[in-house]
């Protein structure tokens, strides 16, 4: 596994794939590797001929407020997970590389899919997104990667990117891979290392408001605010007060009041101790 600090050193470990015409994946990460990264890297692996994981803590989307410094890191572990799964790349770049001074572009996403939910007033903002567009199109100009994967976890981002891709051409396959969950469905996230004992058995609680609202849609109930009742029944009974819990439209993220027929994005984020997580499910039939 080759481990590449600087562009030019990434530009020559994927020279030979490139002149060969091999498929290049690419698998975007800020470290601290889990089962959910590790999930994309063996899906690359199966599908693609070279693998390359980026390695790299975007400061452009974290707010002033947030936990940038303390976000948790640990770059030998990252690489001996990487090299287990089989990547073939590390580019593991410092910031001055991605930013170098006077850096003074954003890639910006609109359309209604960046100011709500987690890009809303009085939550991470719409600048978070600008932050995770702008470093995605830097990776993808600088690996070329003919897939990339990402997890529903982050179904917004995911959305978010789909349309970046679209918008501007990028000529990238945007794989979304499901949420990987712990085994009482508490969605495995980077930050769950920030849960004490007693918040981390609290915040199962977020996946069983999703199931809550999946049995109330399955039950045949058209209407979602039942769903959204039965959720927030749940959350109430796990002591979580939700900063948002909404229904949308799984690809313009327009608000949503029934299902029709269609498949519906419900979406929730929640402060539990000192964690801020993000879980979401996709009910009603997609046929």
């Amino acid at each position: 596994m080759k481990i590449a600090r600087s562009k030019t050193e990434l530009r020559t470990a994927l020279e030979a794939a490139r002149r060969d015409g091999k498929t290049i994946g690419l698998v975007p990460t800020m470290g601290y590797l889990h089962d959910g990264h590790l999930s994309l890297l063996h899906a690359a692996r199966a599908r693609c001929d070279l693998v390359v994981m980026s390695l790299f803590v975007n400061p452009a989307q974290f707010a002033p407020s947030e936990d940038l410094a303390s976000y948790p890191r640990d770059e030998v572990r990252d690489l001996e997970l990487a090299e287990r799964a089989g990547v073939d790349v590390v580019f593991a770049p410092p910031v001055d590389t991605v930013y170098p001074e006077g850096f003074a572009t954003a890639v910006e996403v609109g359309g209604g899919l960046t100011d709500v939910l987690d890009g809303a007033s009085g939550q991470r903002g719409a600048a978070h997104f600008r932050g995770v567009t702008t470093v995605v199109a830097k990776l993808f100009n600088s690996v070329g990667p003919d897939v990339a994967y990402f997890g529903q976890k982050d179904a917004q981002q995911a959305i978010v990117i789909r349309r970046m891709v679209r918008d501007l051409d990028f000529p990238v396959e945007i794989e979304v891979l499901p949420t990987v969950r712990e085994p009482d469905g508490l969605a495995i996230s980077s930050r769950n290392a920030y849960l004490d004992p007693g918040d981390r058995q609290r915040a199962a609680g977020l996946s069983r408001a999703l199931r809550a609202a999946e049995a109330v849609a399955a039950s045949g109930e058209d209407r979602i605010e039942p769903a959204l009742e039965a959720a927030r029944a749940e959350l109430e009974r796990a002591g979580i007060e939700a900063e948002y819990l909404e229904a949308r439209d799984p690809e313009s993220l327009a608000e949503v009041e029934t299902l029709n027929g269609r498949p519906v994005l419900i979406a929730v984020a929640a402060r539990v101790g000192a964690a801020r997580l993000i879980d979401n499910t996709l009910i009603g039939d997609s046929a």
